[in-house]
């Protein structure tokens, strides 16, 4: 056995990671899809984006394209997106807005946005004995909840408990179930949004978003905001305590200048501090004292990854069209650093260097509890 083939010591200061091929290996990925993505709550689109009845997006979800859909009387519903009669794409554009129905371009089979089949060519009977049961040929459901301003999907055919999944993981990391609603996420508007494609393995973002141990070397605009960052501790290691901004810092903005009034319901505790969030698999969850933003991640591949980033704000700055660059340019600057460090990492994933993985030094141990889950929920690979 090489060095390169030898595990890495494990010692009471080094853990070890997870090995490359988890980075790299399609089997792996898939299983991925198969056994988390598809099993667990999703975030997939903000409900806003849907205002008015009709209004869509197609959304992926480990091996399956979603439809999340704004029925006429208001409800978002959820439907894979797949059409009963042959099996076609029911929608191949990633958003849109119909009249009143979605109708397969293929053989013309026609859906109610509330999924049920409405008509299909040269089939005169419904619904009467004898005829065709337009629920059960009707689009396949998806559970679906919303939180937070967005809808959230899950697969499986007996979705876990939202309230200890989602809304559960975020208790835990601020140590109070009450405390994401002093922010009043659904009531802010979006006020900017970014899209990342990243040429990096999804759980390479997770792991980089949970630990800062990089920050002083690829942050110093957000080091700058927040000085304990630099030195290695990421704010998720510690529950209910958010990273305090610098004493000569004014605002969560590029420049440390003032940001906005802070939101209606934030108090002492929570003002002049960042809580970063993760919600497994796929959800970032960045609250500031003035605005919040959310990163969705879509695995699209092994090696590629999409992040759709909303910065959140009061309706009074969005409505008013105050200027949020400087909020935006901050963490803008920090998503561009973290990703590009992401791919750096991703083409040595496949290196006979890391075939036995890395190591996590102290600052990083809470990342193996994260590896432990990924290799609980995906099990055995061949």
């Amino acid at each position: 056995m090489t060095t390169m083939d030898t595990p890495p010591a494990t010692t009471p200061a080094l853990i070890a990671t997870l090995g490359g091929r988890w980075y790299t290996e399609d089997a792996i990925f898939a299983a991925e899809q198969e056994r988390i993505l598809e099993r667990l709550w999703f975030c997939a689109v903000r409900a806003a984006d849907l205002a008015a009845p009709g209004g869509f997006r197609r959304v992926q979800v480990g091996r399956e394209s979603v439809l999340v859909v704004r029925g006429r009387d208001g409800a978002l519903r959820a439907f894979l997106n797949i059409c009963r009669h042959r099996g076609a794409m029911l929608c191949t554009e990633d958003a849109g807005q119909v009249r009143r129905n979605l109708q397969c371009p293929y053989h013309a089979w026609t859906y109610g946005l509330d999924g049920k089949l409405v008509a299909a060519p040269n089939m005169s009977s419904f619904d009467d004995g004898a005829g065709i049961d337009r629920v059960a040929y009707g689009l396949v459901p998806v559970a679906l909840r919303e939180w937070l301003g967005y809808a959230w999907v899950c697969l499986a055919d007996e979705p876990p408990s939202f309230e200890d999944e989602v809304m559960g993981a975020v208790a835990e990391r601020l140590g109070d179930p009450a405390a994401v609603e002093a922010y009043g996420i659904e009531g802010l508007e979006l006020g900017h949004r970014v899209v990342y494609d990243v040429a990096a393995n999804w759980k390479l973002i997770v792991e980089n978003f949970m630990e800062c141990y990089h920050c002083a070397t690829i942050h110093p605009e957000l080091t700058e905001v927040l000085p304990e960052f630099a030195d290695g501790m990421a704010a998720q290691v510690f529950v209910g305590r958010g990273a305090e901004f610098g004493s000569e810092i004014s605002g969560f903005t590029v420049d440390g200048s003032p940001g906005f009034d802070r939101l209606p319901g934030i108090g002492a505790e929570q003002d002049r501090r960042y809580f970063a969030v993760t919600v497994r698999p796929t959800v970032f969850v960045n609250l500031v004292p003035d605005h919040i933003i959310l990163h969705r991640m879509y695995p699209v591949a092994v090696d590629r990854t999409v992040v759709e980033c909303d910065w959140l704000y009061t309706g009074d700055v969005v409505g008013r069209g105050r200027d949020t660059s400087r909020s935006v340019e901050l963490f803008h600057r920090v998503n561009e650093q973290d990703f590009a460090a992401c791919e750096r990492t991703q083409p040595a994933m496949s290196s006979r260097a890391y075939r036995r993985g890395g190591v996590l030094v102290p600052a990083e141990h809470h990342i193996a509890e994260f590896h432990e889950w990924v290799r609980h929920r995906v099990g055995d690979v061949e």
